[in-house]
């Protein structure tokens, strides 16, 4: 499991300082590419050896809302590896309080530069599942 944290400012939030729900995709991806450097893979990195993650699939389930100054922490882990994909869960929460804000999974598909799927590179497999 890896953890970051967002300080959530103005420009992440709408006309009534809460943040817009969209934002928590990239809050996501941020926690994605964190995991897997905490696991030796710079995201740069593989893509110049030819292997690219694209989102097949995402699903989020908000349960209250971030609001403008507040820092929430972005819990990432594995839930599922396959051949070709992995599935990326997420839990947000308010650093302060321990308040939950959002669950998500979202599923990366393996492709390679021409955006055929591929498997995943087995080292990648065994550091990260």
């Amino acid at each position: 499991m890896n953890t970051i944290e967002v300080k959530i400012y103005y420009e992440d939030t709408d006309c009534g300082n809460v943040v817009y729900y969209a934002n928590y995709l990239k809050y996501m991806e941020r926690g994605r590419t964190e995991f897997l450097a905490d696991h030796g893979f710079k995201v740069s990195d593989l893509a110049a050896q030819g292997t690219v993650f694209v989102v097949s699939r995402c699903e989020i389930n908000y349960r209250s809302s971030a609001h403008l100054g507040e820092t929430i922490s972005v819990k990432t882990w594995i839930a599922e590896v396959t051949r070709s994909s992995l599935l990326f869960s997420h839990t947000m929460t308010d650093k302060a309080s321990g308040r939950l804000i959002a669950e998500a999974q979202a599923r990366l598909v393996c492709v390679d530069p021409n955006g055929k799927i591929k498997r995943i590179p087995s080292e990648l497999q065994e550091r990260a599942g």
